[in-house]
C-alpha cells in the first residue's frame, strides 16, 4: 500500500471513529481500534484501487445509508459530495451507478468482520456490573425480513407459500445472539424460510460456536428442544427456556425442590433424519432438568441449585428475553430493515450485515454514554440515540480535531440523558387502532393489470377521437 493510499486510509478510519465517539483510552471508547480497522481491510479488500469510492469510504456511506430516514443510494452519494467538498477535495458525481458498483465490490466478510468483532470487543470491555451475578447472559431470537421481488432474491429466498407467483415479496430467516448486558448483536445467520436445515434451531446450531462456557442463554420454547439444550450443555453453558407446549410437565415426579419446581431426567430421544449417528452418539442419554411453574410459564433451566437461584429469579431472568424483541424491533422498525433495498441475494446479505454492523456501533455510543452517566445500557434509548447521533453527524464530520473531544463530551452527556421511562408491569395489547386505507389487495401480477388499464386506456380515447 503506498503512501497516497494509507494517508487516505487514516484520515477514513479517524473520521469514522470520530462519528461514533471512537477514542484511544476513553473506557468503552475503542471497540472499533484503528489498527485492527486497517488490518482488516488489508486482509479483506487485498490491494485494491484507490478509487472516490474506496472500500472504507464506501462502507462509511454504507452505514449512513441505513442509519438515515431516508434510505436511498441518492442520499448517501450526496452526503460522499458534501463529504468531499468538505476536506477541500475534488466533487464527485451524484450519479448513483459509481457507488452501487462499489457496494457490489465491498467484501461481505469485512463487514460481517466488523459488525461481530465490534460486539465482541464491546462485551469484553463492558464493566462487571452490567452482568447477571458476574455471568454473560446472551439471548437468542430469530425474525424475517423481506426484499424486492426479483428473479435472484426469488431463487434463494423462496416467498411464503401461501402467496400466489408474482403477488408475494421473497423473505429471509434471520437468527441473532444478542448480549443482554450492553445490547450488541454477537453473531447472526442469515438464510431462506423454507426448505431443509432452514428453521431457527437448524440456524442455531451454526452460531452455537460463538457461546462461551460460563454464559445463559435465555429463548423461547421454539428452542426447548431435546438436541438443542443438550447442544447448550455440551458447551458449558447454561440455559432459562419456556417449556414447549408439547413436552407434559408433571410435577408429582422427579426431585421436589419445592411448589411446581422440581428436577427431573430427560431421556434421550430416538435419532431424528436430519442428525446423522457420530453427532447422535455424542449427545448424553440423559439431561438432569429443573422445571419451575412461575406466573403463567413452566420453565425449564439447567441452573439447578435451588438455593442459589430462587423461582423468582428465574422468572426475572426469562422475565428479560423481552429485551431481543425490542432490540429486533429497533432494527428492524427503527432502522428500517424489516423491508430490504436490493435486487440480488448477494447484496441482501451486505445490507443485513452492514445494519448489523450499525447497531453496534450505535450500542457502543449508547455503552459509553450509560457508563459515564452511570445508567445500565437498558436504560437508555435506541431511538432517541440514533436521532441525536445523526444529529451531530454533520458537526463531527466537519469539527476540528482540537474541538472534537468537547462534541464528544456533549453528544456522550446528552445520550445520557436519553433515559427510557420506568414502567413496570406495563402490558399492551396485540392490536392496532389505527385503520389501514381502503385499498383493494393486488390479486393478479402487476404487469398483467398494467396492461388491462393501457388498453382501457386507449379505448377511452378511441371512443372520444371517433
Amino acid at each position: 500500500m503506498n503512501n497516497s493510499k494509507k494517508k487516505h486510509l487514516a484520515g477514513q478510519v479517524r473520521r469514522l471513529r470520530a462519528r461514533f465517539v471512537q477514542s484511544v483510552g476513553a473506557v468503552l471508547g475503542n471497540v472499533l481500534p484503528a489498527k485492527s480497522l486497517k488490518r482488516w481491510i488489508r486482509e479483506e479488500c487485498g490491494n485494491y484501487r484507490q478509487r472516490i469510492y474506496s472500500p472504507l469510504r464506501t462502507l462509511t456511506l454504507f452505514i449512513e445509508q441505513v442509519l438515515s430516514a431516508d434510505h436511498s443510494c441518492q442520499d448517501a452519494v450526496a452526503r460522499g459530495l458534501s463529504d468531499l467538498i468538505s476536506q477541500k477535495q475534488a466533487p464527485c458525481s451524484l450519479n448513483t451507478a459509481g457507488y452501487c458498483k462499489a457496494r457490489q465490490r465491498l467484501p461481505l466478510g469485512l463487514i460481517g468482520r466488523m459488525g461481530r468483532e465490534t460486539g465482541e470487543s464491546l462485551c469484553a470491555q463492558q464493566p462487571k456490573e452490567w452482568l447477571w451475578r458476574g455471568r454473560e447472559v446472551k439471548l437468542v431470537d430469530g425474525a424475517t425480513v423481506s426484499m424486492p421481488d426479483t428473479e435472484a432474491n426469488q431463487a434463494n429466498f423462496p416467498q411464503n407459500r401461501s402467496q400466489k407467483a408474482g403477488l408475494g415479496f421473497p423473505l429471509a430467516r434471520l437468527v441473532a445472539v444478542v448480549s443482554l448486558s450492553c445490547g450488541a448483536v454477537l453473531d447472526w445467520a442469515v438464510g431462506p424460510c423454507k426448505g431443509k436445515m432452514t428453521g431457527e434451531t437448524a440456524m442455531m446450531w451454526k452460531l452455537a460456536g460463538q457461546l462461551r462456557r460460563g454464559d445463559i442463554v435465555i429463548a423461547d420454547r421454539y428452542y426447548a428442544g431435546y438436541f438443542m439444550i443438550a447442544l447448550f450443555v455440551q458447551l458449558g453453558v447454561d440455559v432459562v427456556i419456556r417449556q414447549h407446549q408439547l413436552r407434559h410437565t408433571d410435577f408429582r415426579r422427579g426431585q421436589r425442590l419445592g411448589l411446581k419446581d422440581h428436577i427431573v431426567n430427560w431421556d434421550r430421544p430416538q435419532r431424528p433424519a436430519w442428525m446423522d449417528a457420530n453427532t447422535y452418539a455424542t449427545m448424553p442419554e440423559t439431561l438432569v432438568m429443573r422445571e419451575v411453574r412461575i406466573g403463567g410459564w413452566t420453565l425449564v433451566t439447567t441452573l439447578a441449585d435451588a438455593q442459589e437461584v430462587s423461582k423468582r429469579d428465574l422468572y426475572d431472568l426469562y422475565h428479560l428475553r423481552w429485551q431481543i424483541e425490542l432490540d429486533i424491533r429497533s432494527i428492524k422498525t427503527v432502522m428500517q430493515m424489516d423491508v430490504l433495498r436490493c435486487m440480488t441475494p448477494e447484496m441482501v446479505e451486505k445490507e443485513i450485515a452492514v445494519h448489523m454492523l450499525a447497531y453496534n456501533m450505535v450500542r457502543a455510543t449508547m455503552a459509553q454514554a450509560a457508563h459515564l452517566g452511570r445508567v445500565l445500557p437498558r436504560q437508555l434509548s435506541f431511538k432517541g440515540a440514533l436521532q441525536l447521533l445523526n444529529a451531530f453527524e454533520e458537526n463531527l464530520r466537519h469539527c476540528p480535531l482540537g474541538r472534537l473531544v468537547v462534541n464528544h463530551a456533549f453528544l456522550l452527556a446528552g445520550l445520557a440523558k436519553m433515559k427510557l421511562p420506568h414502567r413496570p408491569g406495563r402490558v399492551e395489547p396485540r392490536a392496532v387502532k389505527r385503520r389501514p386505507k381502503p385499498h383493494e389487495l393486488l390479486t393478479k401480477p402487476r404487469k398483467i393489470l398494467r396492461s388491462r388499464l393501457l388498453k382501457k386506456q386507449q379505448r377511452h380515447i378511441a371512443a372520444c377521437l371517433s
